[in-house]
């Protein structure tokens, strides 16, 4: 039993795993940190039941630097809970863009579908009206030149010249259905996020998607409905004003035989009525979503290159940004040539959505010194690449210890079989073989107290007696010690954490 409940404490103590979840939930820095260096491999915890992980508490209250602490320990970061929400999504479905940027940068997968319903993490931000949680869940499928507006609404005639525009993968993201054919467009609708909607369009998205009969969704409004059924049956004016000014059809009827107007009538929505009984006479001119040309896929490129975040040890800087006035300069704004510090850079265009630049292309946000339209930023000559210092920090896989050879002695096991392995040897308890085990040296071991749970200072001694059929087998034990066999003996090792 004791052996047993030592293989449970190796995947991570049940009191650790739970403060960590608390300090990730109520956004504690220090403790989180602390927990981390103790023992790494509590960032792979979760609860029980919903399986949640810190990561998805940390995701879902919005605590970006915890986040980023756990990414940084090793984390999955697509870990999935029971409902196979990963943090990508809870951050979207709150609206929480710091978080969403933080797991785009470390290059969060936006393409899982849960297991409820078959949304993605664009659906969610979509059903809750989070514009700029989109607009960066798409960093890497809209290029940062100053055309982007041109060829999103098809008004260029080079548009194929692009080679960073990948228009069909953006067009797939944008009209990937969720279960009964419910795309993120037809909740945007729905719920009557006006500004949404936009940006959806800009981008791509198709009104004409209807939904579909699958059995297992509740549909009150019928299937074979587009966004503006969904529109109507939410009751918001301005988004039947936009779907109808981008093409949608009034006289659509979905699987009921309703068309938009009938949706509206039965769900007592009189308002619209003048909106949907017949086509606007004269199409008005949309402006563009306010966050459509964000320089965001030149600043995240640099960023995942070069680092966002300084380390403890950079030096005093003599000349720094002018907006936080602590960090180096490492982009410049392309056509005005003002630099600016990576994380401001980012923050800059992760915040702005007003369109107030006198010169650049709609959409574009101002640089804050000159008022110039940011289109894309570039790399200064002296940004370096980023040097990670410790990448064996981010491996945690889930073995009892991790050895070391210093101080080892000459009197482990010899068999004419098996030379002794003076290399460092992990110990797994499910994915090795206990076969193997009986022809393996064991020399004597260093143990990490931060990576077992077991007690330091029990009997040194690993293996007192192991069995060999070969008649020049020496072992290095003495008479007065109790004979045991082997795997009586790797018990006790697991079990006390101690090495020979």
């Amino acid at each position: 039993m004791r052996f047993l409940s030592l293989v449970g404490n190796s995947f991570g103590c049940s009191a650790s795993g739970e403060r960590l979840v608390s300090a990730a939930r109520d956004g504690d820095f220090q403790e989180a940190k602390a927990l981390l260096e103790y023992n790494p491999r509590l960032a792979r915890y979760s609860t029980f039941g919903v399986r949640n992980s810190p990561l998805h508490y940390s995701a879902a209250q919005g605590h970006h630097e915890i986040v980023s602490l756990l990414l940084e320990s090793g984390v999955d970061i697509n870990l999935r809970n029971y409902r196979g929400q990963t943090a990508l999504m809870q951050a979207c479905q709150y609206g929480h863009w710091e978080v969403v940027q933080t797991l785009i940068l470390f290059k969060a997968n936006i393409h899982r579908a849960d297991y409820i319903n078959g949304g993605t993490a664009l659906h969610l931000a979509a059903l809750n009206g989070h514009s700029r949680c989109i607009r960066l869940l798409l960093t890497d499928y809209i290029p940062s030149i100053p055309n982007a507006w041109n060829i999103l609404s098809k008004m260029s005639e080079n548009e194929s010249s692009v080679s960073e525009f990948d228009e069909s993968g953006l067009h797939e993201i944008i009209n990937r259905p969720a279960d009964g054919g419910i795309t993120a467009l037809h909740m945007a609708a729905l719920n009557g996020h006006v500004e949404t909607v936009q940006l959806l369009l800009d981008l791509g998205a198709s009104v004409s998607e209807v939904t579909v009969e699958d059995g297992t969704t509740i549909d009150l409004i019928g299937a074979g409905s587009t966004a503006l059924h969904y529109a109507a049956c939410g009751g918001n004016a301005q988004c039947c004003q936009i779907l109808v000014a981008k093409g949608s059809n009034l006289s659509t009827e979905n699987a009921n035989g309703w068309t938009p107007l009938m949706v509206a009538r039965s769900w007592h929505r009189d308002g619209l009525e003048e909106i949907l009984i017949s086509e606007l006479e004269e199409q008005s001119q949309l402006l563009p979503s306010p966050y459509l040309c964000l320089p965001l896929m030149s600043i995240v490129k640099i960023a995942r290159e070069c680092g966002w975040r300084d380390s403890n040890n950079t030096p005093v800087c003599l000349d720094p940004c002018v907006v936080c006035l602590e960090r180096k300069c490492t982009v410049a704004v392309e056509g005005c040539d003002h630099e600016f510090c990576t994380s401001c850079a980012l923050y800059l265009c992760s915040t702005n959505s007003s369109s107030t630049s006198a010169h650049g292309p709609p959409g574009s946000i101002p640089c804050p010194l000159c008022r110039h339209g940011i289109v894309s930023f570039v790399k200064l000559p002296g940004t370096g690449p980023l040097y990670k210092e410790n990448s064996a920090r981010t491996s945690l896989s889930l073995t009892f210890c991790s050895c070391s050879t210093e101080g080892m002695e000459r009197n482990s096991i010899e068999t004419p079989f098996c030379k002794p392995d003076f290399h460092c040897t992990r110990i797994s308890p499910l994915g090795s073989s206990f076969r193997s085990l009986s022809c393996q040296s064991f020399p004597s071991v260093k143990l990490s107290p931060s990576l077992c749970m077991g007690a330091p200072d029990t009997n040194p001694c690993l293996v007192r007696r192991s069995r060999c059929l070969r008649p020049g087998f020496r072992r290095s034990t003495s008479d007065g010690e109790s004979r045991r066999s082997w795997f009586c003996s790797l018990n006790q090792y697991v079990a006390t954490g101690s090495g020979c």
